[in-house]
């Protein structure tokens, strides 16, 4: 595809999953605003609760109920990040949400977690001209991802799944497992708690 012709935004290719240029003015209007409210977030102080979530409703897609994000926090944009209710970010959390980055609801994340979802061409010359894409990070109700996991754009990992710390997620891992390692690999099984 010659990247050139398309007659879509930047934006608008950015969504898609296409490559696009990041030093677009409406793309780099919107990372701006994106600093500023994660500056203030990150800048509030611990007691005062109210305003890190009212910052957090006007940085982010959507928050769910109850939803813990400790700061630092730091994304891309924030728009494209959705968290589920009782979901949990400890501290240094990244999310790049060139694409969308869905958080299940009781989700648990450990200290220095990153949902990278940008991913740049191999194509020396299309890397040099500035051009990018990026692909969705889907994480299931009651994951929990330890402390220093990765996980790159275009995974999903299901429901009940647990990865180990400084594990380093590459691709899709299933629901109810145990994962660890780099890459991630499944170890075993997760027994389902008494209910």
């Amino acid at each position: 595809m010659e990247t050139g012709a398309d007659p879509r935004s930047q934006r608008e290719r950015m969504l898609a999953g296409d490559l696009y240029r990041a030093d677009d003015p409406e793309l780099v209007a919107l990372a701006g605003r994106a600093a500023v409210l994660t500056q203030r977030y990150n800048s509030t102080p611990a007691d005062q609760p109210e305003r890190h979530r009212a910052l957090l409703r006007e940085l982010l897609g959507a928050v769910g109920e109850q939803v813990v994000v400790r700061p630092p926090f730091h994304c891309d944009y924030g728009g494209q990040i959705r968290i589920g209710d009782r979901s949990y970010l400890n501290v240094n959390a990244v999310l790049l949400d060139v694409a969308a980055i869905e958080i299940g609801a009781d989700v648990q994340v450990g200290p220095n977690v990153q949902l990278l979802t940008p991913h740049h061409p191999v194509d020396p010359e299309q890397r040099r001209a500035g051009w990018e894409a990026a692909r969705p990070i889907t994480i299931g109700d009651n994951v929990w991802l330890g402390g220093g996991v990765i996980v790159l754009g275009g995974v999903t990992i299901g429901r009940d799944t647990v990865v180990g710390a400084g594990s380093v997620v590459t691709r899709d891992l299933p629901a109810g497992v145990l994962a660890v390692g780099n890459p991630a690999r499944v170890r075993r099984p997760l027994t389902p708690a008494a209910g």
